[in-house]
């Protein structure tokens, strides 16, 4: 199991979004936030841009969708070019239904959970799921300090995709830095979500390259 790294797109320059988004040329895939100022205290991107961003983005585009109604939404998302799509455990009422949607329009469909959201009720449902994504702030802003009480979740979310033999990612979000990339790694997550990390430095390769390593290194366990 490899890590892989996918920056998120709410630290770049809004105003120069194909240019930041060529910027993290060597991620596995660009990370799109999608918020509706309801499920979360927050607004961002809408369908026009999204689907645009997929048609000029230099890696597949990962959509996490901090919405409400998920079940009605989330197939657009999918049709306007990710190749991903995450939909937030809390704001659907069919979550395997729509996973099943998801994987039926082609695209890898990926359930999250807020840092207080057990992983439990999900643990045998995981087949249904390409990821699960764990939250390690509380989605709606970027910036926000690392949680450590969501790792014995991870671990427990990569005890039973092992126990099952399955190949669920566990998604990481929130507060990933070269601090934290490697806690992260160990406890179980491959696919490692940073913002203000990747575009606040100096080299945004060079960061891709760092945190790529270090979560390789801390996988080397799993």
């Amino acid at each position: 199991m490899r890590a892989l790294i996918s920056p998120s797109i709410l630290s770049a320059d809004f105003t120069n979004l194909e240019r930041d988004l060529h910027r993290i040329a060597r991620a596995d895939y660009a990370h799109v936030d999608v918020m509706d100022n309801h499920f979360v205290p927050n607004l961002t991107l809408g369908l026009p841009v999204v689907k645009r961003i997929a048609e000029v983005s230099p890696v597949p585009i990962d959509v996490h969708l901090m919405i409400e109604d998920a079940d009605r939404w989330a197939l657009d998302y999918a049709q306007a070019g990710a190749a991903s799509v995450t939909f937030h455990a809390e704001a659907t009422q069919a979550p395997v239904k729509l996973a099943r949607e998801l994987r039926a329009a082609g695209v890898r469909a990926s359930v999250a959970l807020r840092p207080a959201t057990p992983v439990e009720p999900f643990l045998d449902l995981l087949g249904e799921f390409d990821m699960v994504l764990v939250m390690t702030v509380e989605p709606g802003f970027g910036g926000q300090s690392f949680i450590e009480g969501t790792l014995p979740k991870v671990r427990r979310l990569r005890a039973s995709i092992t126990e099952q033999g399955l190949d669920t990612w566990i998604q990481v979000d929130g507060g990933v830095a070269r601090s934290t990339v490697a806690t992260v790694a160990e406890a179980g997550a491959n696919v490692l979500v940073a913002g203000s990390a990747v575009y606040g430095a100096a080299d945004v390769a060079a960061e891709i390259d760092a945190l790529r390593a270090l979560a390789d290194d801390a996988l080397g366990a799993h």
